[in-house]
């Protein structure tokens, strides 16, 4: 579980990297208790939950794989009310 520190350090435009070092995106935003990756190619947001986080530096560290990244994170915003 990401703790306070990580939680903080977390910033707009850090990459997000699977335990494996592949890149899955980029921050756009915390959103609650998940992180708000930007647009991908396709146009889609995707958000990972905080507890995925291993450790920050200058990138997202997972601790997922990439397999498990494509299986968790969610591709509709996790929180109805913002759902219009």
């Amino acid at each position: 579980m990401t703790n306070t520190t990580d939680r903080d350090r977390i910033t707009k435009h850090m990459p997000v990297l699977c335990a494996e070092g592949k890149q899955h995106g980029v921050v756009d935003h915390l959103d609650g208790d998940y992180i708000k990756l930007i647009k991908d190619d396709a146009g889609q947001h995707h958000w990972l939950p905080l507890s995925a986080v291993d450790h920050v530096d200058e990138h997202v560290h997972l601790n997922l794989n990439h397999e498990q990244v494509s299986q968790q994170w969610l591709s509709e915003d996790p929180h109805p009310k913002h759902r219009e």
